[in-house]
């Protein structure tokens, strides 16, 4: 057949055919034609043996073909009778189809098998038959350029229409060819050409015989099949044992081609698919590929079988290898293919631009760009996208790269896309082995060709496990639209979402994320901010230097990037609009998973092995690798520092903490979260409303987590890194973290303000920042790092259930204060300073009292809201709980003068002055436990203070009067004699000085020496102002009122006033003022007995003190005049001294 063939015309010459015009019921081109005995070919020649039938079949030819009839013959007639019905006999063709065409369990007698071959040979090499397809295709040759050059008479006319066929419009000419056609393709040794280029493979191979003889045809089909496998399976394996030769390889290739548009020609898939043709496609007529497709859509269901399942693979996979196997597509895309210059990169490897994922590359490259594709192509395309997808073994780089993983983890799973999403699953590091990076590569290419992301229905596993989400979540999205993803995501880890369905989408995701135009949508609204900004190639183009997820990454990197270093963007160096949109909502979604941040993973990974292995709750790896930032390697920390800063600005990117969110934003945060770019106003908000009752567990934790990760660098407070990066540039340089820098700004504003008159410093949005931040730190202990740290011992020994927001563990410590370690005593004292000098920093206060501070304190000023809240402490409008508070802070600055600003700064004199000794054995960071207010008591009850520290101490000596706590020392001094006396007034906690007077009373019972000495020194302060003792002034407040109306309080006029009063035999006093009275004369000259002046300054004290001031001092005077009058009438007594010796 070799002579009868020329290779230059086509990749083979498919066929040498003749034909008779009877056989074919059209109408002879000139006379009767006798067709010749069955020329001699050399490289098919009939075995000896079977010579007689042979001539048997030629002798019983008849000569005029006109009137020779198959079904006369009797080699065949016994076969003919059986298998074909009788209204088939007058049409040679119709015979012919009727045998070869039969079941396989059916045989046929040899003699008849031989008449069958004979004459399909006779039909095909001579080439005097020509001129009936010359008559009969006459318009259709004419038309076809590359036929109608062919030269006449050697049978490369019938081999050029039948390779054209898919042009012929002509109705008989068409007819004429198919015939031909499928006597051709029911025996390889009928193809012209095909067994001289694949004759060594075959042997190689052991594909069967190539001898002409008494061989099945069925078993011919085989042949052939068995060649397609040999070169699907040479894809698929690396070392080549018997690689086929190229020029059978493109032989393989045209008959499957050749095939493509009747599955009756694939002699093999026919009869492997016979029962599932009529069990699945019944309807579907043969011809344009279509019986194929309708089989390949049931390719996986139960009941296709296994022998027509491996056929249809077998086809795909050639499909794979060149895309022209496909009829339909071929047909659909020519057009389009031409249109995109699609086959003219001589660039490429030989043969690639054949390959399916190529022509899907760059079919799909013209549609993202919005370049017309036909919908026809379109179709087509989606069809073979999700053929991809369904079956990994249609990618030979799948099979040949991923075979390990495949039989180790992922075998027994090859339906309906199983095996890949296994893959898939192992590649993104769901299990505890990973992908070889061959087979990732292998896997992202095919994830790029077959390119769900564009209609998730080609992935077949998703579409059927995220059914049940789509009709719920999505179902206002239109079938099919890339939109169906994104809403998939923005519902991961919702009621809504179903595990499996969740599974899927992570796994497409992970490839996804790794390559930015597999998201149509981004793609589109980005292409030319990517090519301007990040140097991007095009849409089927790929680049070494460019990693996994780098333009993304460089995107991003821009959307968010407005100010740099105080100056202004250039705007050519900012995102679109549109593409700031797409690059927002993709960052929302993917920051779920950190699998889905290519640059985070790869930089990541070893830490995330190492700090993260025990976190396996979705969206706990980015907050563990947060936690950890100051241990993680420095590419690592780079990464998850830049997309901490990131988040800081738009809070919106941690898509859980917005879910958990969702009812404190709806009820208070509604209008910052509507701005369609955040700027830090949600988390702020979130702070702000952190205790509301809308907050839930899960959001409250975000928060918190988020504001502590803030305080590891101020590059992570968006806002207050943009109101005060040029302040701590300037004021604050080299301090990185956040609490450090709050620190220094906040110290520089307070000495400037100390420094009256000087300029600030701090710039003017940077301090109501500032303020911003303090206030977010004096809410959780964890907050200040120099404050937790030195404390974190304690808290598990004194607070272990205590929870740390709302101030609640600051406020533990500060309760349990007296047992603390050293160090956390110390850094709770400097806190406490602080808070007294700016109550609007002690959040316990500010929160329990904030209806208060509006009712009583609006005026005020931020740092004298203490103060003021002391003021109207016993109104009758006070919450109790806010009393209670205010006590609280009362009591904590009773123990130590620096804690108390207003006192500080009126006894700056007087401290130093009278209590020095007291300040000296004092250290810096520990309280005096009331030791220099006691001193100054005592100075105020000598009368020797300044009047502004006079007015503050009386305040003092009023408060504690009322409530023995405040008094530090006496609480400190007397608390067993306070149990053990006066244990009734110590519960009943009226703040009426009960327990003070009960003290007094039992004077005489106390056994401890610093307690007695304490009460005395209650009685000495009393004695200087009425005020000071509660209970004699609710007594005589009558008296007070009528006989010392206008005698102004203070050093012990009032008190004075009444004692002279109660001499008065003329003045009446109320019974209890004057019972008291008498009592404190009674206690005031005990306690002068039992504690006598220290020295002759006391005892002047003591004088002029006294309410007999005046008596004692006549008496004094009278004593005095005695004195000198005795010494006037008795110095002459004594003998006199004479002058000599007075002179000596």
């Amino acid at each position: 057949m070799a002579a009868h063939c020329r290779s230059p015309l086509l990749l083979f010459s498919a066929v040498c055919l003749g034909s008779v015009v009877s056989v074919l019921g059209l109408k002879p081109a000139s006379g009767p034609a006798e067709p010749p005995n069955p020329p001699v070919v050399r490289a098919v020649e009939l075995p000896i043996k079977d010579a007689p039938a042979a001539a048997a079949a030629g002798a019983s030819q008849p000569r005029r073909a006109t009137g020779w009839k198959l079904a006369e013959e009797e080699a065949c007639r016994e076969d003919l009778t059986r298998l074909c019905p009788k209204h088939t006999w007058t049409n040679n063709l119709a015979v012919l189809d009727c045998l070869q065409d039969r079941r396989e369990e059916t045989d046929i007698a040899p003699d008849c098998s031989h008449l069958l071959w004979n004459y399909k040979l006779n039909l095909t090499t001579d080439s005097k038959f020509e001129s009936v397809a010359t008559e009969v295709c006459k318009s259709t040759i004419a038309e076809i350029k590359e036929c109608n050059e062919e030269e006449r008479g050697r049978g490369y006319l019938v081999s050029c229409l039948v390779d054209h066929r898919a042009n012929i419009s002509e109705y008989q000419c068409n007819q004429y060819v198919t015939k031909m056609t499928s006597i051709i393709f029911s025996d390889y040794r009928l193809i012209c050409g095909f067994m001289d280029k694949c004759k060594e493979d075959i042997n190689n191979l052991h594909c069967g015989s190539i001898s002409v003889g008494p061989k099945d045809v069925h078993s011919q089909g085989e042949v052939i099949a068995c060649l397609e496998k040999a070169l699907v399976r040479e894809a698929e394996q690396q070392d080549h044992v018997r690689p086929i030769k190229e020029e059978c390889q493109k032989a393989i290739l045209r008959v499957a081609e050749l095939s493509s548009d009747d599955f009756h020609l694939d002699r093999h898939l026919y009869f492997a698919c016979r029962d599932d043709r009529e069990r699945f496609c019944q309807n579907i007529q043969a011809g344009e590929g279509k019986v194929y497709k309708c089989l390949f859509n049931h390719k996986f269901e139960e009941a296709m079988s296994e022998k027509c399942r491996d056929a249809l693979t077998t086809r795909q996979k050639l499909i794979s290898q060149d895309y022209r196997v496909s009829y339909s597509l071929a047909k659909a895309c020519k057009m389009d293919l031409r249109k995109q210059r699609c086959s003219l990169d001589t660039n490429m490897p030989r043969g690639r631009e054949a390959r399916l994922s190529y022509l899907l590359l760059c079919l799909e490259a013209a549609v993202h760009r919005g370049r017309p594709v036909s919908g026809e192509c379109q179709g087509e395309m989606l069809d073979y996208r999700r053929m991809l997808m369904e079956d990994f073994s249609l990618s030979p780089e799948i099979v040949l790269h991923c075979r390990t993983e495949i039989e180790t983890q992922c075998s027994g799973l090859h339906r309906k896309g199983r095996t890949l999403h296994c893959l898939m699953r192992i590649g993104r590091g769901d299990r505890s082995t990973s992908v070889d990076g061959v087979c990732q590569s292998a896997l992202q290419t095919l994830i790029q060709s077959a390119d769900p992301g564009a209609d998730y229905r080609i992935d077949r596993a998703l579409n059927e496990a995220c059914e049940s989400v789509i009709q719920t979540a999505c179902k206002h999205i239109r079938s099919g639209d890339p939109m169906i993803l994104s809403c998939l995501m923005e519902h991961l880890y919702t009621d809504k979402m179903v595990e499996d369905c969740e599974q899927r989408l992570l796994e497409l995701q992970y490839f996804i994320s790794r390559d930015w135009k597999l998201d149509p949508i981004l793609y589109k609204k980005c292409q030319s901010d990517a090519a301007r900004l990040c140097h991007t190639h095009g849409w089927n183009e790929t680049s070494e230097l460019m990693p996994p997820g780098a333009v993304f990454s460089c995107l991003y990197r821009h959307a968010y990037r407005t100010e740099e270093q105080g100056r202004r963007v250039n705007p050519d160096e900012q995102l679109s609009r549109d593409c700031k949109v797409e690059v927002h909502r993709i960052l929302h979604q993917r920051a779920i998973d950190v699998k889905l941040d290519p640059e985070l993973q790869k930089r990541c990974m070893s830490d995330l092995g190492k700090w993260c292995s025990e976190k396996p709750d979705t969206g706990q790896e980015l907050e563990c690798l947060q936690e950890h930032l100051e241990d993680l390697v420095s590419a690592c920390r780079d990464v998850v520092g830049n997309l901490t800063e990131l988040e800081s600005e738009d809070v919106q990117i941690d898509a859980l903490l917005i879910r958990a969110c969702e009812p404190v934003i709806q009820a208070h945060c509604h209008d910052v979260a509507d701005n369609q770019i955040d700027t830090g106003d949600l988390m702020e908000c979130l702070v702000q409303n952190k205790h509301q009752k809308e907050m839930n567990d899960k959001c409250a934790v975000g928060v918190t987590h988020f504001q502590l990760i803030q305080m590891k660098d101020f590059r992570f407070s968006y806002k207050f890194k943009m109101a005060c990066k040029e302040d701590v540039l300037r004021l604050c340089a080299n301090i990185k973290k956040k609490v450090d820098v709050v620190i220094c700004l906040s110290t520089t504003v307070r000495n400037d303000t100390l420094q009256e008159g000087k300029e600030q410093r701090v710039s003017l949005k940077c301090r109501k920042q500032l303020r911003v931040e303090e206030l977010e730190m004096s809410e959780d202990i964890r907050l200040d790092p120099d404050l937790y740290d030195p404390c974190k011992s304690d808290i598990t020994r004194l607070c272990p259930n205590v929870a740390f927001g709302n101030a609640q563990m600051i406020e533990c410590l500060k309760e349990q204060k007296k047992q603390l370690s050293p160090r956390c005593h110390q850094r709770i004292f400097r806190l406490q300073e602080v808070e007294m000098s700016d109550p609007e920093l002690d959040y316990q206060l500010m929160r329990v009292c904030k209806q208060m501070i509006k009712r009583f304190c609006t005026e005020a000023d931020a740092r004298n809201v203490l103060q003021c809240l002391k003021q109207n402490k016993n109104s009758e409008l006070m919450d109790p709980k806010c009393k209670q508070m205010i006590t609280k802070r009362q009591i904590t600055q009773n123990t130590d003068y620096r804690l108390n600003p207003v006192l500080r700064k009126a006894c700056r004199a007087d401290i130093p002055k009278f209590c020095q000794s007291i300040l000296n054995k004092a250290s810096e960071d520990s309280e005096l436990e009331g030791q220099v207010i006691a001193c100054l008591k005592l100075k105020y009850a000598d009368q020797r203070l300044s009047p502004d520290c006079e007015d503050q101490i009386r305040v003092i000596l009023q408060e504690s009067a009322l409530d023995y706590r405040l008094d530090p020392q006496l609480q400190m001094h007397c608390s067993d004699e306070i149990s053990r006396l006066c244990a009734e007034e110590a519960a009943a906690q009226e703040q009426t000085g009960q327990v003070e007077e009960c003290l007094k009373v039992n004077l005489l019972k106390i056994k401890q020496e610093a307690c007695k000495k304490e009460v005395l020194n209650m009685l000495k302060e009393s004695k200087a102002d009425i005020f000071v003792d509660p209970v004699l002034h609710t007594a005589c407040a009558l008296d007070l009122k009528h006989h010392c109306a206008a005698i102004a309080p203070g050093r012990g006029r009032q008190m004075s006033c009444l004692m002279e009063a109660l001499q008065d035999k003329r003045v009446r006093l109320q019974p209890e003022c004057k019972k008291r009275l008498q009592d404190r004369i009674d206690m005031w000259s005990y306690a002068a007995k039992v504690a006598p002046p220290d020295g002759f300054s006391d005892l002047a004290v003591q004088v002029m003190t006294s309410p007999s001031k005046n008596y004692i001092l006549l008496v004094m005077a009278l004593g005095v005049c005695v004195l000198f009058l005795v010494g006037l009438l008795c110095g002459r007594i004594t003998k006199r001294v004479t002058r000599e010796l007075k002179d000596r």
